[in-house]
C-alpha cells in the first residue's frame, strides 16, 4: 500500500503536501509513538520554502557537500511520509560532531563518507524529522526508516544519521535500533513575565543588575534597535545583513554557508516567519540578528557585526529576542548552538538528541559505548547548569 522513492529536490515535491507532513495542523502533545514532550507544530525550518530556499539558493547541493536525497512515503499518490535527507561528504554544518569517527574510520582504511544525514541544513533547532500525516501514522514512519536504510545500502554510505529530533523520536529510533546520543543548547524559557523587568524581577540581584548594566552600554553612542518584519524587510536591509553574517561568518567558522541568494529567497517566500533585528549608528546599520517565529517559539538563527561595541551581540541576539517573546507570549527562545555566557542571562541549559547507524558492527559496537559514557557526562553537565542558573534561590 505505500510507496517509498528518494527525490533530488524538493521542487519534486508539491509544497502543501511536504507542508502537510511537516506541520500538522494539530497541536497535541507528542505522544502516538512514546516521549509525551510537546513539539513546536509551527517549526519554520521544515517548511517546503526554507528547504527549498537552501536548494534553490544553491546553499546546498553541487560542491557543498550536501546532495538533496530525501525520502518519501506515497499511499495511493499522496504523500504521506517525508525525511529531509541529505547525502554527506563532510560533517560540517551539523552542530553534531562527529569529526572523531570519521577520523577512526580513516585511520581504519575504510570511508567514513559518504553518509546519510536527515536534518534541517546549519539549523540545530528540535523539530520533527520523521514527518508523517495522521493518514500515514505509524506505517509510514517504519517505511521512512526502511527506506533511509535501503538507500544507505544502494549508496554504500558509512552510516544514517538524525540530528535534532524530538525526544519521542529518539525513543521511537532507539527502538528500530539506532543508538542514542545527547547534547545541550541554552533556552530562555518564559515564565509567564508581563515584560522585561518581570523576567529581571526572577533573577539574582547581582545578575539583575549585570543584565542592566549590558543592555545600557550595548547601546552608548547614539545606537538605535530597530525590528523588522514582513514586508518591511527590504533587499537593502539583506544586502546589509549579508555583509554582517560574511564578516563574522568568515572569523568564526572560516567559509559561511549560505549564499546572499538564500536570504533573497526566504524574504520572498516567508518574510512574516522573519524577525531581523538591526542596530543602527548614525543611520547606518552596523550589525543585525535574523530570527524565525514559530508558533510557540523564536529562532535565534543568525548574527553579524561589521562594528565592534561591547554587549551588542547579547543585546541583539538575546536581551531582544527575550522582549519580543514576553510581547508576543511565546514560550521559549532557543538562540543557537553552545554559549554558556547565556546562561548568566537567564537562559536555560536543556538537552537535544540524536540517533545514528553505523553500518560496520565494529565501529558500531564502539560507538554506542562511547555515547553511553558521554549520555551520562551530558546529564551531570545539565545538573551543574541547573545549579549555576541566575535565578533567585527558593
Amino acid at each position: 500500500m505505500l510507496k517509498i522513492r528518494v527525490v533530488a529536490s524538493l521542487e519534486e515535491i508539491d509544497p502543501a503536501a511536504w507542508d502537510a507532513c511537516a506541520n500538522p495542523d494539530s497541536a497535541a502533545p507528542e505522544d502516538a509513538r512514546g516521549g509525551g514532550d510537546r513539539i513546536e507544530r509551527l517549526n519554520p525550518f521544515l517548511t517546503h520554502a526554507f528547504l527549498s530556499a537552501l536548494e534553490r539558493s544553491r546553499s546546498i547541493g553541487g560542491r557543498t557537500g550536501w546532495m538533496p536525497a530525501h525520502i518519501v512515503v506515497e499511499k495511493a499518490d499522496a504523500l504521506v511520509g517525508a525525511a529531509p535527507t541529505y547525502v554527506k561528504t563532510h560533517s560540517l554544518g551539523e552542530y553534531v560532531f562527529d569529526h572523531g569517527w570519521a577520523d577512526a574510520y580513516h585511520r581504519a582504511g575504510l570511508d567514513y563518507y559518504p553518509k546519510l544525514l536527515v536534518a534541517v541544513p546549519f539549523t540545530p533547532v528540535t523539530g520533527r524529522r520523521l514527518l508523517v500525516t495522521p493518514e500515514g501514522g505509524a506505517a509510514a514512519q517504519d517505511a521512512l526508516v526502511a527506506g533511509l536504510r535501503n538507500w544507505r545500502e544502494k549508496i554504500d554510505a558509512s552510516s544514517i544519521h538524525v540530528t535534532f529530533p524530538t525526544r519521542g523520536e529518539w525513543e521511537t529510533l532507539r527502538r528500530a535500533g539506532f543508538l542514542q546520543r545527547t547534547g545541550q543548547q541554552f533556552h530562555f524559557i518564559n515564565r509567564g513575565y508581563v515584560d522585561f523587568d518581570a523576567f529581571l524581577a526572577d533573577l539574582a540581584a547581582r545578575k539583575r543588575k549585570m543584565i542592566r548594566r549590558e543592555r545600557k552600554d550595548a547601546l552608548a553612542g547614539g545606537i538605535e534597535i530597530e525590528l523588522l518584519r514582513g514586508a518591511a524587510i527590504t533587499e537593502a536591509h539583506w544586502d546589509a545583513f549579508f555583509s554582517f553574517y560574511m564578516d563574522t561568518g568568515s572569523r568564526k567558522w572560516g567559509r559561511p554557508y549560505l549564499t546572499r541568494g538564500f536570504f533573497s529567497e526566504i524574504g520572498a517566500s516567508m518574510a512574516e516567519q522573519v524577525l531581523l533585528i538591526i542596530a543602527k549608528r548614525g543611520g547606518r546599520m552596523i550589525a543585525g540578528a535574523l530570527n524565525f517565529i514559530g508558533r510557540d517559539a523564536l529562532y535565534g538563527r543568525y548574527w553579524g557585526a561589521i562594528e565592534e561595541h561591547p554587549f551588542l551581540h547579547f543585546e541583539l541576539c538575546y536581551y531582544q529576542a527575550i522582549d519580543y517573546a514576553i510581547a508576543h507570549k511565546l514560550s521559549r527562545v532557543e538562540a543557537g548552538a553552545q554559549g554558556e555566557h547565556k546562561l548568566a542571562r537567564g537562559y536555560t541549559a536543556v538537552p537535544t538528541y540524536s540517533v545514528h547507524e553505523i553500518a560496520d558492527p565494529r565501529f558500531a559496537r564502539a560507538i554506542d559505548a562511547f555515547l553511553a559514557e558521554e549520555r551520562l557526562s551530558v546529564d551531570e553537565l545539565l545538573e551543574e547548569y541547573a545549579e549555576l542558573a541566575p535565578f533567585k534561590k527558593a
